[in-house]
């Protein structure tokens, strides 16, 4: 005789799929990391130390269309001139040729968590149920492995910087964003198990932790896309040590 588990998964298969909708927000942005020169570190990380970022941001962002309007700067040496290519054009921040890292994800202190059961799996999908209404992920993993008695790294996993040894000095160029960065729609026979969803922390190149993959079940969820508003942009140097 088939237990009442098994007899429950038979009804749940007869009834069909089911969909739930995951949605991250909060605050975070579009990063590009930039390899370049030590004459290009030196130039730029003395203009950043004694008049800020502003000139350094305005190159990175209007270089390409030539523009500039610099504070403190009154020419951008050829060795310092890291946004043109060796073909002598210049690329955007976002598409850069000498890029070694481009990301566009929620910081994971910033960041919010919604789940709702919904009518389809389109993207526009009909709202159901309210499983998670915006809950801080930190919270929600603390939360959920509590309730379930389970390590809360089984809800959220941590991994360090990539490590770029062959790049010494590194441009960052970071457009800061806010709203949601990540919605996918999760497709399951039987109701939303909170205990198989993970949510995956990188630390970037600058230090900031930023999510960077959600799955169910082991299987990564597509993002089909948020909808972010432009906060900002900043911009830096870094020496690779």
């Amino acid at each position: 005789m088939a237990t009442e588990k098994e007899q429950q998964e038979v009804v749940d298969t007869l009834k069909g799929p089911r969909y739930y909708r995951v949605q991250l927000s909060g605050y975070g942005g579009e990063s590009a990391y930039i390899s370049i020169s030590k004459e290009a570190f030196n130039f730029w990380n003395e203009i950043v130390e004694e008049h800020g970022e502003d000139d350094l941001v305005e190159y990175m962002l209007n270089a390409e269309d030539g523009d500039l309007d610099f504070e403190n700067v009154e020419s951008v040496p050829e060795s310092a001139d890291f946004m043109k290519g060796s073909d002598g054009d210049y690329y955007p921040w976002f598409d850069h040729h000498d890029a070694i890292d481009h990301d566009h994800s929620v910081t994971y202190d910033c960041s919010y968590i919604t789940i709702e059961e919904v009518d389809s799996d389109d993207f526009d999908g009909n709202v159901v149920n309210e499983l998670v209404d915006r809950e801080e992920v930190f919270d929600f993993a603390e939360r959920i492995s509590g309730e379930f008695k389970i390590a809360d790294t089984d809800i959220v996993h941590y991994s360090e910087a990539d490590e770029y040894p062959e790049t010494e000095y590194i441009a960052q160029f970071y457009s800061i964003e806010k709203g949601c960065f990540f919605s996918g729609i999760i497709e399951t026979i039987g109701e939303f198990d909170p205990t198989q969803i993970k949510i995956y922390v990188n630390e970037a190149i600058n230090g900031e932790e930023v999510i960077s993959d959600v799955t169910y079940k082991g299987k990564s969820i597509d993002n089909d896309g948020g909808c972010t508003n432009g906060k900002g942009a900043t911009a830096a140097v870094y020496r690779n040590y």
